[in-house]
């Protein structure tokens, strides 16, 4: 009776540590660099080739392996999302408005980019300006925040920025974030249900409530500036 019971917990315990072997191969092969992973965001980019995503210590270490050593690259802002890190990164630059967000994963060995996306706008006319914007739409067979719209506020005048959409004739809107990175600097963004699609509109309020800006987005994976309305 004894003897059975041993080779009974002997054969649990062999269960438990293939099982647990199993897990940890599985997701080597899928977090390494060309794995499985990589793999899936190759295709979804339309590409012949497998890319190959490093494994980063940090957010900002994963994010800088993928796109390279670029110094005057500024990290600004950092979200917490489920799953992961969003990194917004700015150029200093007095010829143009730009921003750039990075989706960086945690993995079980450490953390790797998972999509982003920016924008840089000339300022030839800075002053005519209150919002500029980009929307990065839903990636599908990929787990992320994404959708998501974000951009500089260029006018301390707003407030208040929201997204807005009819789904299935209920109007939906979504508030936006706003966050001072720097003086005189203010970013803002919003993570609008899956559901919301275009077009949707976004909207600038004052400290009133009053509507500042607006502007009917029709495509999904669009950039661009909002004026002042009055």
């Amino acid at each position: 009776m004894q003897a059975k019971k041993r080779r009974l917990i002997w054969i649990c315990i062999a269960v438990i540590v293939l099982s647990v072997a199993s897990f940890l191969f599985y997701v080597f092969i899928n977090d390494r660099p060309g794995g499985l992973s990589d793999q899936r965001m190759s295709k979804l980019l339309g590409m012949n080739e497998t890319i190959r995503i490093p494994t980063g210590e940090t957010p900002e270490n994963a994010i800088q392996k993928f796109r390279g050593n670029h110094p005057e690259l500024q990290i600004i802002y950092k979200e917490q999302v489920e799953e992961g890190m969003i990194l917004f990164t700015r150029r200093p630059s007095s010829e143009s408005s730009n921003l750039q967000v990075e989706y960086a994963r945690k993995r079980l060995f450490g953390w790797k980019w998972g999509w982003g996306g920016g924008y840089a706008i000339s300022q030839s006319s800075p002053s005519q300006f209150v919002i500029d914007y980009m929307s990065i739409p839903r990636l599908d067979h990929i787990s992320t925040p994404f959708p998501m719209v974000f951009g500089n506020v260029l006018d301390p005048a707003i407030k208040r920025v929201t997204v807005e959409s009819k789904v299935n004739g209920e109007h939906v809107s979504t508030e936006a974030k706003l966050v001072e990175v720097g003086p005189e600097s203010t970013i803002w963004f919003v993570f609008p249900p899956a559901i919301v699609k275009t077009p949707f509109e976004i909207k600038g309020f004052n400290d009133d409530g009053v509507v500042v800006t607006s502007k009917e987005n029709k495509d999904e994976n669009d950039s661009g500036t909002m004026s002042n309305e009055k």
